[in-house]
């Protein structure tokens, strides 16, 4: 019996490690194949085309990129053929997806919103169904685990000003700001209770470092100095062109939306087409504002500046005091007054934006002016709208007398009708400034005022 025992003991001993004691099992970690270095968020296909000379550039430096559209674009003109509405939509998904291989970049996803032909943020959210697209935001950033977001200035501006163009900016910096918050959504970074789960999808909370703008807007000045500057001139390592000759390369897969303009550039040569890149805007340096960095470096610095690899904690964004209203009080409402409280709810008050507030208009037609009127006393006053307009335009309604009830916070209107834009005139003296004034008790409490630009084509209000 003890004989048999040290032949046991010797045969246990002689056995490789790996058989006599168990290794450790190692837990499941994210899927490395869809971590992105670069997550740029855009509304539609073809979007990607404002920043697609900086992620050729950011490929040359061996970053992984990933690219969120909010819609399918299915309100968009068609050119290249008959196909309308959701088919439309399913083609220029494809036509994206080609651009962007192009380039060699395959991680991309379409939220679910629905393409949107004005220029009120407001009304892009509501159509997009905002909390849904949040939803699906948020995932994406826990998916693609990006260092950096880049997406669209939020903010209105005199240039295509587009509200679907804003609300993917809205949506990316409200993911970056809750992606890391492991009590939003937490049904997405909750594990499995049981095998083949298919709810809870076991993703972790992600803290992007940061996040970087690009305005959609033709007034330049205000965003100079905020942020880096990167010329689309300089030759790629990967492909030997220039940096701007491959974003127009990915563009042509764009047929549906400017197919004439792209069967003009297919009859030229080089130098023609070198000369039209300078005239298009495809030549210009790009320029990005910082809205956030949560790992310090300088605000001009390099967009990988004082990023390393790993995750770093959630941050609470830093929400600025509420301004101090007085009891009696007018001010403009709608897109205008959400930027301003999207930007104190976000620690975003040092984002460029113009003062007055500026929209461009198509003329002849209506300027819709919304307005908060707030009465804090305890009881009901009386309030007077007047507006001092250029000449030429005239109130349609809104002005006048109005009872605004005690502790009420009532939402307003004035309609200005415009006139049709001068056919000569100069884009500064066709821009103009439209104020409405209250008073109360024989006092004024307050003002709004409006930069106004008409055109003789633009998005509707």
């Amino acid at each position: 019996m003890l004989r048999s025992a040290g032949i046991l003991v010797l045969f246990l001993w002689l056995l490789p490690p790996s058989i006599t004691a168990q290794e450790p099992k190692a837990l499941p970690e994210p899927d490395e194949r869809y971590k992105a270095d670069i997550l740029a968020v855009v509304a539609h296909p073809d979007d990607e085309a404002a920043v697609t000379p900086y992620l050729a550039r950011a490929l040359d430096e061996h970053k992984r990129i990933a690219v969120v559209f909010g819609t399918h674009g299915s309100s968009g003109a068609n050119e290249a053929g008959a196909e309308q509405a959701a088919a439309l939509g399913d083609v220029r998904e494809i036509e994206a997806r080609n651009a962007l291989m192009t380039l060699g970049i395959n991680r991309v996803w379409f939220l679910s919103g629905k393409d949107t032909a004005t220029q009120d943020v407001l009304v892009s959210l509501a159509n997009w169904d905002h909390g849904e697209t949040l939803e699906q935001m948020v995932r994406l950033v826990r998916l693609t685990r990006p260092e950096v977001i880049l997406t669209f200035l939020p903010g209105t501006f005199i240039g295509e000003d587009h509200g679907d163009h804003q609300a993917s900016g809205v949506l990316a910096t409200e993911a970056f700001d809750l992606a890391g918050n492991p009590a939003v959504f937490p049904e997405q970074v909750s594990g499995p209770m049981k095998r083949l789960e298919p709810f809870l999808e076991n993703l972790r909370p992600w803290q992007a470092k940061k996040i970087y703008y690009f305005p959609d807007a033709e007034r330049k000045d205000i965003f100079r100095g905020k942020g880096p500057s990167y010329s689309v001139k300089e030759i790629s390592k990967l492909s030997g062109k220039p940096y701007w000759r491959m974003a127009l390369d990915a563009f042509r897969a764009h047929q549906t939306q400017a197919k004439s303009y792209l069967d003009r550039i297919a009859q030229m040569d080089e130098a023609q087409i070198e000369k039209m890149a300078t005239s298009d805007g495809w030549g210009e340096d790009q320029h990005y504002v910082l809205g956030k960095s949560l790992v310090g470096g300088s605000v001009t610095g390099d967009i990988f500046e004082g990023i390393t690899p790993g995750a770093i904690p959630f941050v609470r964004p830093e929400v600025a005091p509420q301004p101090v209203q007085p009891d009696l009080s007018i001010e403009l409402a709608g897109p205008w007054s959400f930027y301003a409280e999207f930007r104190r709810a976000h620690g975003l008050t040092s984002l460029p934006h113009p003062e007055p507030p500026e929209i461009a208009l198509q003329g002849p037609g209506t300027l819709v002016i919304p307005l908060w009127m707030r009465n804090q006393t305890p009881k009901a006053q009386e309030v007077t709208r007047s507006a001092a307009l250029p000449a030429g335009w005239s109130v349609e309604n809104g002005t006048g007398e109005f009872m605004v009830a005690a502790k009420q916070t009532a939402a307003a209107r004035v309609e200005v009708n415009l006139p049709a834009p001068p056919e000569n005139n100069t884009k500064q003296a066709q821009t103009v400034e439209v104020t409405v004034r209250a008073e109360a008790n024989g006092q004024a409490i307050g003002e709004a005022k409006l930069r106004v630009e008409l055109r003789k084509r633009a998005l509707p209000q």
